[in-house]
């Protein structure tokens, strides 16, 4: 995973201008509108996407070792306030503490950034780390934006680069649902390149490809964009938005749909 926090930041203001580029320019019936999340509409996206960037700021001081660490107890009422927006006010607002916030991540000094420290699920983050989790849900909900405009969309190419390791190491582990019956599959990227073995046993996990000999000849193989994969791991590669450099089974792609039915 590239450590270099500054790069991260930098792909999450790129992903903030996409946004306003999106967003921006919306009517008041499109901001209104049904987003590719299946619950939300455009705004509701919107307002998702202002109050974690509204949390992600509540939480900087603790994390910055300047405060106490935010609690889980406070963020409701957060969610309250956006949620009692109108979708108008959902979508000004949001651009605007998105804009808040990435300022002032592009603010902190070096010393800052090393220091940086936050308790998620278990896991003690660093700034790259803390960016990270950021970044995935904003460039996730970008495209929830960018797809119902263009149905040929696709993630920020940038942030994939960053973002695909993410697939074994945090996403299919926690967004993964078990198939009724063990199964296996290859899955092999391109741009960048990786190559993994999906195991659907009791949970999903996803490793580096071990070979033949320790993985079996039978294995099924899909080949894809590691944007798709990206996707996929959110539920958001139905078959209308399956880019045709997909290759594999329908059958194992439709399984693969299955294992991450998204949200």
């Amino acid at each position: 995973m590239n450590g270099d926090t500054r790069t991260w930041i930098a792909t999450l203001r790129r992903s903030h201008d996409n946004l306003v580029r999106i967003a921006g320019p919306m009517t008041p019936e499109q901001v209104s509108d049904q987003s590719y999340c299946r619950d939300w509409s455009n705004a509701q996206v919107l307002s998702h996407l202002g109050s974690g960037a509204e949390i992600a700021l509540m939480s900087l001081p603790g994390a910055l070792g300047e405060g106490p660490p935010a609690r889980r107890e406070d963020f409701p009422a957060v969610w309250d306030v956006w949620n009692a927006k109108s979708p108008q006010d959902q979508a000004a607002d949001a651009l605007a503490k998105d804009e808040e916030h990435v300022e002032r991540l592009e603010q902190l000094s070096d010393e800052e950034l090393a220091a940086a420290r936050m308790d998620f699920l278990g896991m003690q983050l660093d700034a790259t780390g803390i960016v990270r989790l950021r970044l995935g849900e904003h460039v996730l909900h970008t495209w929830d934006l960018a797809v119902m405009q263009d149905p040929a969309a696709t993630l920020q190419d940038d942030a994939v680069d960053l973002l695909i390791d993410n697939v074994p190491q945090f996403l299919a582990p926690r967004l993964g649902k078990p198939l009724a019956e063990p199964w296996r599959v290859r899955i092999t990227t391109t741009e960048p390149a990786r190559d993994y073995l999906l195991t659907s046993a009791e949970s999903i996990s996803v490793v580096n490809w071990p070979g033949e000999q320790d993985a079996g000849a039978d294995v099924p193989q899909v080949t894809m964009p590691a944007e798709a994969l990206l996707r996929l791991s959110y539920g958001r590669l139905d078959p209308q938005h399956t880019p045709e450099t997909v290759t594999g089974d329908p059958e194992v792609l439709d399984k693969l749909r299955a294992i991450f039915p998204g949200f």
